[in-house]
């Protein structure tokens, strides 16, 4: 999943950074107002974590102008301003959760994801399949009936997460790239194909489904009714 983190504390972000990358993310940041309301409009985030104490523009302008032109990502503000009315404001800009400084990582992980659960209508606090659990936390794949249990890279974590939240859809290998990959780093839609073809070696072939000249689409079945 592709997050943009904004926070104009250096220290700050650059530890965020670094979490949330071994959380799974693909992580764009941005240190100030402009940069910040330039990435929400024109990337497609799938969460985004706001500071609010920004340099340029505040951090509540910026969050009103994605929701008028229409953006409706997940926010998470970050912020010192932990007052119950600067809360309700936040939520009135447009917020969907807010998290207070100083903070633990593992709340803002915890929120993320069920940020992300909610947005997707997945009421399960795991994400499942078949035989198998997605352990977000271990960013790997567990049989249940077997107890096995296989390490997933980072892009095949992101991969078959973005697929586990997006089941029944047709995914385009330009919008798959998008949102496994942070803006800074190499992208190729081909190499797509290298992936699923790993996931499909731990999960078998019939839950990723080919649509020749689309993508793909995850096909969550239940296999006890196969």
């Amino acid at each position: 999943m592709r997050l943009l983190l904004v926070e104009d504390d250096e220290v700050l972000c650059e530890k965020l950074r670094d979490q949330l990358k071994r959380a799974g993310y693909a992580v764009d940041s941005a240190d100030n107002g402009i940069d910040a309301q330039h990435l929400g409009l024109e990337e497609d985030y799938d969460v985004i974590v706001l500071d609010l104490g920004l340099p340029d523009l505040p951090g509540l302008e910026i969050l009103r102008s994605w929701r008028a032109a229409g953006r409706n990502m997940p926010v998470l503000i970050l912020t010192a301003r932990d007052q119950w009315y600067d809360r309700v404001d936040g939520f009135k800009a447009g917020a969907d959760d807010y998290v207070g400084k100083p903070f633990h990582f593992e709340e803002l992980a915890e929120r993320l994801k069920a940020l992300l659960r909610r947005r997707h209508a997945t009421v399960s606090s795991a994400l499942q399949f078949g035989p198998f659990v997605l352990d977000e936390d271990r960013q790997a794949l567990r049989n249940e009936p077997t107890g096995k249990v296989d390490n997933l890279t980072g892009i095949e974590f992101r991969l078959l997460r973005y697929f586990l939240l997006h089941p029944g859809v047709i995914l385009s290998k330009s919008r798959l790239t998008e949102h496994i990959y942070a803006y800074d780093e190499d992208r190729d839609s081909n190499v797509i194909e290298v992936y699923v073809k790993r996931l499909r070696q731990k999960i078998g072939k019939d839950y990723i489904v080919t649509h020749r000249g689309q993508g793909y689409r995850f096909e969550a079945f239940d296999e006890d009714s196969t």
